[in-house]
C-alpha cells in the first residue's frame, strides 16, 4: 500500500529481529512526530517495567509520551490512535478526548467486533468465507 512505517521506542523494547522488518526505527518521537500521518500510541506494559526494559516511567513518558508540545508538532491532518487500555500520564500526557483528530474512541469501540471477525475467520477457515455478509458501520 506504500505506507512508510516508523517504529519509535527505546532499544530495549524493540523486537530483536526488527532490523529485518520493512520499517524504519527511531528512538526519538520528536524526530518523527512532525511528519506523521498516523500516530499510533501503544500502552507500556507494566511487566516491561519490572523486567528492567525501561529505567523509569518518568523518563519513558518524557521521551515517548504524547504531550501538548508534541501534539502541536503533529501535522494538522494527522490522526492519533491507541488501542487501549491506556496509561494516562505515561504514553498519553493529555486528555485523549481533547485530541482534534483522535480515532481512539472509535478504535476501542470497534475493537471487540474486529477481534470477533478475525477469530471467526481463523476458526471457520475458508469454507465459511461465502457465508459472510457485510455489516453496515
Amino acid at each position: 500500500l506504500g505506507a512508510q512505517i516508523v517504529l519509535v521506542a527505546p532499544p530495549t523494547l524493540l523486537p530483536p529481529d526488527v532490523a529485518h522488518w520493512p520499517v524504519t526505527v527511531s528512538h526519538s518521537l520528536d524526530d518523527v512526530v512532525g511528519r506523521t500521518d498516523i500516530l499510533y500510541m501503544l500502552r507500556l506494559q507494566s511487566e516491561r517495567m519490572s523486567q528492567g526494559h525501561v529505567p523509569n516511567l518518568r523518563e519513558y513518558s518524557e521521551r515517548f509520551g504524547l504531550d501538548a508540545r508534541r501534539l502541536a508538532m503533529l501535522p494538522s491532518d494527522a490522526v492519533v490512535m491507541h488501542p487501549g487500555p491506556m496509561n494516562r500520564g505515561v504514553e498519553m500526557l493529555i486528555d485523549p478526548s481533547a485530541l482534534p483528530n483522535s480515532l481512539i474512541h472509535r478504535q476501542v469501540a470497534n475493537g471487540v467486533s474486529v477481534r470477533m471477525a478475525v477469530l471467526f475467520d481463523l476458526l471457520a477457515g475458508e469454507s465459511s468465507a461465502g457465508n459472510l455478509r457485510e455489516v453496515a458501520p
